[in-house]
């Protein structure tokens, strides 16, 4: 059987692991809307570089005008506004509660691909994604956050959270529309993420934070080695796999792969950082992995 968007799923949400590790720190140094304008600029600054080794053109211009609409439409809803909504999401429920409505992306995916693309799951799969998402859930709420975390759980901030859900998946289905053939992830990655930094830094200079955001990068230059770090291993080798995924599996099972991050890292959180897992969270890792394992049999 053929799983290369089963495991390009996985692989994005261990990347994506590891890129909320390193942008965490740097978005404590200068802010995450600082974080997020720079990580756009050198992750396109690194795509170019890749598709100028790989194709011989730092751009796909050779690709038609019609994967060009859909994945700058992609690159805007998913990268642009729905990271922001994201970030706002974050700041008005704290992480957990962030993280738990972005997670309803892939039940958006199948909605939108259904209605759309007439993308049907099967009803293996459809029980592969409830249980991986109910773990998932698990894990999330089991997770105590600091005392000084933001707690406004205001109706903003839940709105915000199901946008950024929202436009995940509007993302994925607009990405999968613009790579139909064998239309390289690299490639596709490198449209997305021009437009969305060209609307991401229009957005910054009409709100007039362009002086702000260098001015920010200039008094902390570790943020700016760490931004560049995560540049590479999230919007580039992250959200590249994000595109195989999309490419070669349904919307929902790619998008559940993908909501791994929190069960990720639990590991990580327990070996490297040396916090407390209670057995919530283990019992909701162990059901996000049977979830993914009955995807992967499906």
């Amino acid at each position: 059987m053929n799983f290369i968007g089963e495991i390009a799923g996985l692989a994005t949400s261990f990347f994506f692991a590891m890129t909320a590790i390193i942008f965490t720190k740097a978005g404590r140094m200068v802010g995450s809307q600082v974080t997020n304008r720079m990580r756009l600029l050198f992750a396109l600054s690194y795509l170019v570089v890749i598709n100028l080794i790989l194709f011989r053109e730092p751009l796909p211009f050779s690709a038609g005008s019609t994967r060009w609409i859909w994945l700058s439409l992609s690159g805007v809803i998913g990268l642009a506004l729905g990271d922001a909504f994201l970030f706002q999401a974050l700041i008005s429920l704290g992480p957990r509660l962030g993280s738990l409505l972005l997670s309803l992306a892939p039940i958006f995916g199948s909605i939108i691909a259904w209605a759309f693309f007439d993308e049907m799951l099967t009803p293996v799969q459809i029980t592969g994604i409830a249980l991986a998402l109910a773990g998932i859930g698990w894990v999330v709420m089991s997770h105590q956050e600091p005392a000084n975390t933001p707690q406004g759980h205001t109706r903003r901030g839940a709105i915000f959270g199901v946008l950024a859900g929202l436009g995940q998946a509007l993302g994925l289905v607009l990405s999968k529309q613009g790579m139909t053939g064998e239309f390289s992830p690299f490639q596709a990655n490198a449209i997305r993420m021009l437009a969305a930094a060209i609307f991401l830094w229009l957005w910054t200079v009409v709100e007039g934070q362009a002086g702000g955001t260098i001015e920010a990068i200039r008094r902390q230059p570790k943020a700016l080695r760490l931004i560049a770090l995560g540049a590479l291993v999230g919007p580039v080798l992250g959200v590249s796999a994000s595109l195989l995924a999309v490419q070669h599996a349904e919307v929902g099972v790619a998008g559940t792969l993908m909501a791994l991050p929190p069960v990720i890292l639990l590991p990580i959180s327990y070996f490297f950082f040396k916090e407390k897992i209670g057995w919530q969270a283990i019992a909701g890792t162990l059901i996000a992995i049977a979830g993914v394992a009955v995807l992967f049999l499906a």
